[in-house]
């Protein structure tokens, strides 16, 4: 009796490990031939230019008002007070240049989010309707480096590519 369970157990664990089904991808791969990353890469560095020109600006604005203060003080045209007064208000502006610097990565980062999130969500979408249409069990990265051996049938890449239009 116990043998014969043995053998029932080992002969269903056998039949269930040969109808698990395994496909993979190269999402780096998917990534970089995608139009709509493409599209949300150059927004993204339109959005960039235009926070850089912001803060060339304020560099350009501190930049000379501290060459004028230099020139004011060189001339011996400022009191004691005065001059600390103005080093105090281009200390303030410093400040917010290197506050604006932290605000434009944060902002960056925020608006990469923004762009990239719906393009992802769709190609997780796909890879989930070709994993059920086609009876995956797992769908692996193989640009995460941890496949080691693939059966060349079962990479998804032209699939995937056929159901995002590219």
């Amino acid at each position: 009796m116990k043998k014969t369970l043995t053998l029932i157990f080992a002969v269903a664990f056998t039949l269930n490990v040969q109808a698990q089904k395994f496909g993979y991808v190269n999402s780096q791969q998917v990534l970089v031939e995608s139009p709509e990353i493409k599209a949300a890469d150059l927004e993204l560095q339109s959005f960039q230019k235009g926070l850089i020109s912001q803060g060339e600006a304020m560099v350009k604005s501190f930049e000379a008002k501290y060459n004028a203060y230099i020139t004011e003080a060189n001339q011996g045209g400022l009191s004691k007070i005065q001059m600390q007064q103005k080093e105090g208000e281009l200390t303030l502006e410093e400040q917010n240049i290197k506050k604006f610097e932290l605000e434009v990565q944060q902002k960056i980062l925020t608006k990469r989010d923004e762009l990239y999130r719906p393009v992802l969500e769709r190609i997780k979408n796909v890879l989930d309707e070709l994993g059920r249409e086609n009876g995956y069990t797992m769908i692996f990265d193989s640009s995460a480096g941890g496949i080691l051996h693939a059966v060349p049938g079962d990479d998804l890449m032209p699939l995937l590519r056929t159901k995002l239009g590219m």
